[in-house]
């Protein structure tokens, strides 16, 4: 009885057998039936050997499915709405007026209406034709004329009047750490010489790489890229300001403040802008160049060089590269477009170890202030705070390399100097207290004098 019941196959494949012919037919496929009796006599059907031969007919008979598939019917629309439409149409049929036949004449009805479309449509072309005609002079190259209203903006853009600021405030700032009394005719003329002596280098810079700034999008709408002014009336106005404002440095101030100024426009004009196509050592040049400004705000109240103004210089130098460097990092396409030869572009990684080491030593210089008797030992305490972020940022900078990362160090550094230079004035030491001191010392030295003598 047992051999009889493994012999005869289960019922339930028995009606699997049924089911598989009534959906494939048994006429189609004579081969898949045979095949399906011969397993079925040699294995026990099985859950997954059904799906298996769920998904073999699926997948053969899925465009015959398809085809048969019927489209939904529309929406039976109400007859109401049908005889409303009809009606419309008959409407628009009855409002298109017959055509005249070629050999009848022309009624004098008709002749008035084509006149009057005639003339309708010769009014609209007359109308459509200067608007094509000012758009074809539009595109057209023209000369531009300069008007004596856009000429202040010009020159302002032409000497970079953000720019401008940046290094009088800064000349400002060396200038009031001067350990001297404020003499404000003085303060008065080193800022405006100062100020005049920038919009020469910077108007000079421009006209050297009129080129080279017309392939960047950052500075392809300057002046002279654009054709607002000539190149000759902005070396004329770089030659206005750059001869007076060395003449006043020199003449008004004093000779060592107007000698820094000299050299500072030589420097930027003819050794930083051609090194910006040559070597990534232009980023030092520059540093450089920004570093001179506070310096000769000393020079001007003091007539030396002495520790306070290369301490000053020291701390323009190293904001500058953390600042740049951000600035540059999200300009790197521009750059290379340009042909400017950038740590950003040739060198990522040494641009951002770069920034990360020099706000590390914005600590170190902080710190060295009160050792050079420039402030009270408060300032590096204070100060500690807003180096410590700038270095945070620019060591996520250097971890990062992306573009979020950069713009937070650049954004910082748009802050940290003004503040940094403010808390160095709040915390400088007084005049009147370095008097006291050197009144001190050269009464202890004469009492030395005196005890030393018989």
């Amino acid at each position: 009885m047992s051999a009889a019941r493994r012999c005869r196959p289960p019922r339930a494949m028995a009606g699997l057998f049924v089911w598989h012919l009534k959906n494939t037919g048994i006429r189609q496929v004579p081969c898949q039936f045979v095949y399906l009796c011969r397993a079925a006599n040699n294995r026990l059907i099985t859950f997954q050997y059904f799906n298996f031969l769920k998904r073999m007919y699926v997948t053969q008979y899925n465009k015959d499915l398809s085809q048969r598939a019927k489209p939904k019917s529309d929406s039976v629309a109400s007859p109401f709405r049908e005889l409303q439409r009809l009606d419309q149409e008959k409407k628009v049929i009855h409002k298109i007026s017959p055509i005249s036949p070629v050999h009848q004449p022309l009624s004098e009805t008709s002749s008035r209406n084509e006149l009057r479309e005639v003339a309708s449509a010769a009014e609209t072309e007359d109308s459509v034709t200067p608007v094509r005609a000012e758009s074809k002079e539009d595109r057209q190259w023209k000369e531009m004329k300069l008007r004596l209203d856009d000429l202040p903006g010009i020159l302002a853009r032409l000497s970079k009047i953000k720019l401008t600021a940046l290094v009088v405030s800064t000349t400002s700032a060396g200038f009031a750490m001067a350990p001297v009394p404020f003499d404000l005719t003085c303060f008065l003329l080193a800022s405006l010489g100062t100020g005049l002596a920038s919009c020469a280098a910077n108007s000079i810079n421009q006209f050297f790489e009129v080129p080279f700034d017309s392939n960047m999008n950052r500075t392809k709408n300057r002046p002279l890229v654009r054709g607002q002014i000539s190149p000759l009336l902005a070396v004329c106005f770089a030659a206005s300001c750059g001869v007076p404002g060395i003449a006043l440095l020199t003449l008004g101030v004093n000779p060592l403040t107007g000698a820094l100024g000299a050299f500072n426009i030589f420097l930027y004009t003819c050794c930083y802008t051609p090194m910006k196509r040559m070597s990534i050592a232009n980023t030092w040049v520059g540093a450089v160049v920004g570093a001179i400004p506070p310096v000769m705000g000393w020079t001007a109240a003091t007539g030396s060089l002495d520790a306070g103004a290369l301490l000053l210089g020291g701390i323009l130098y190293s904001w500058q590269f953390p600042h740049f460097n951000a600035l540059s990092w999200g300009l790197r396409e521009d750059y290379s477009r340009g042909g400017y030869c950038m740590m950003s572009v040739t060198h990522p990684g040494l641009c951002r170890r770069v920034a990360l080491r020099h706000c590390l030593a914005l600590i170190g210089l902080s710190t060295a202030a009160p050792v050079l008797d420039v402030t009270t030992w408060t300032f590096p305490i204070i100060s500690l705070p807003l180096n410590l972020y700038i270095s945070y940022l620019a060591f996520r900078f250097y971890r990062d390399a992306d573009r979020s990362s950069s713009r937070k160090l650049f954004f910082c550094s748009l802050w940290h100097l003004p503040m940094l230079l403010l808390v160095m004035f709040t915390c400088k030491k007084s005049f009147l207290e370095k008097e006291d001191k050197g009144d001190l010392l050269g009464g202890n030295h004469g009492r030395a004098v005196e005890i030393g003598l018989p």
